[in-house]
């Protein structure tokens, strides 16, 4: 039996997303072959992939005539028009984080997917974390026994304002809607949804026009979760701190596929995804710290799954009902900074219940 075409891409974006993450991806999984890029520079594209067909029009490149599937990663106002107009030229499409700006338009893209019969998927490729995946392992195995709280953060050291469209005041921009998707991704997929979402989001740096600070905590039953993101973070805090009855896990240091990505390296490499930092599990009832073992990551996974997906071949990675969910929490998050009040999901029991069957909780 022959092997099936590769699937067509188009890439629409080629600023960081796009360039850093979105295209190395695409060129190193079979079964993808990367043929429009939409830029308004297609000499930049060009030095990268001489071979791809640059069009300026991101919504030419959607309905494309000659594209299987759809990759949008460009600003975050211009999702939910880009997937729709793919989705409705009959596109397979994957969506950039955060999925949308609010839930209703999360809600709209999902029902238009499904109409169409194609599959759509949001790139939570922190999934694919070595860090992730080590406490994913340590859940499943009952290491900590019951958790009881868990901080988790992504933290940077960049004082100075940039002029760059995710640090002025438009639409999804701010660290929240920049890290937090990844933090709240990772924590629904390890405990579900939770009760209830209290939220601080503030501008700490001068001249910020929007959010670089946030402190969001996700309220379960007998357990809390503390998410948070800053621009004026050194180091020194760890990646993951997370306590159980039987004792707490501490990660230090970020998985380093990002990195290494940003600086232009293609994946594939002998270490590529291992991490030169394991965790820690302190004993509780001893005090003895034990070395963890950090499982390999990799983010080519995430198109691997997307690719089999749109075969029929494999299940879709990251669903609509799951991005919807994050949605949610991000919308619960601002509302509880406006307000100052712990806020609910505004999801309805029919989409709880299709989220909680869509997912294989390890930390519940």
């Amino acid at each position: 039996m022959s092997e099936p075409a590769p699937l067509r891409v188009a890439l629409l974006g080629y600023g960081f997303a796009g360039k850093s993450f979105h295209a190395p991806l695409l060129r190193t999984v079979e079964g993808l072959s990367l043929r429009v890029v939409a830029s308004s520079r297609p000499e930049d594209v060009h030095a990268d992939l001489p071979e791809v067909t640059v069009i300026p029009s991101a919504r030419d490149a959607a309905t494309h005539p000659d594209v299987d599937l759809v990759v949008v990663a460009t600003p975050n106002e211009t999702h939910v028009p880009l997937a729709q107009a793919a989705l409705r030229a009959g596109k397979h499409v994957v969506v950039d984080k955060p999925f949308t700006i609010t839930l209703a338009e999360a809600r709209a893209l999902a029902s238009l997917a499904q109409e169409q019969g194609r599959v759509l998927s949001v790139f939570h490729n922190r999934r694919w974390d070595s860090d992730f995946l080590a406490l994913k392992a340590l859940l499943a195995d009952g290491t900590l026994g019951r958790v009881t709280s868990v901080e988790s953060r992504f933290d940077r050291f960049r004082p100075e304002v940039r002029q760059r469209w995710r640090e002025q005041p438009v639409p999804g921009a701010g660290i929240w809607f920049d890290l937090g998707p990844h933090l709240v991704d990772q924590v629904l997929q390890l405990f579900g949804l939770p009760d209830s979402v209290v939220g601080l989001l503030a501008a700490h740096r001068d001249g910020a026009a929007v959010d670089d600070w946030c402190q969001v905590t996700l309220v379960y039953p007998q357990r809390h979760v503390l998410l948070q993101a800053s621009m004026l973070i050194a180091g020194g805090m760890p990646r993951f701190a997370v306590h159980g009855t039987r004792g707490s896990w501490l990660k230090h240091g970020m998985d380093s596929q990002a990195d290494r990505l940003i600086a232009g390296e293609l994946p594939g490499a002998a270490d590529w995804g291992e991490d030169a930092s394991p965790g820690r599990f302190f004993v509780g009832s001893s005090g003895e710290a034990r070395t963890t073992a950090t499982p390999r990551g990799d983010y080519r996974r995430y198109y691997a799954g997307v690719r089999d997906a749109v075969r029929g071949t494999g299940h879709n990675p990251v669903t609509p009902m799951q991005a919807l969910a994050v949605a949610a929490v991000l919308e619960a998050a601002l509302q509880s900074s406006r307000e100052g009040r712990a806020c609910t999901l505004g999801l309805t029991s029919e989409e709880r219940s299709a989220f909680s069957d869509a997912c294989d909780l390890t930390g519940s």
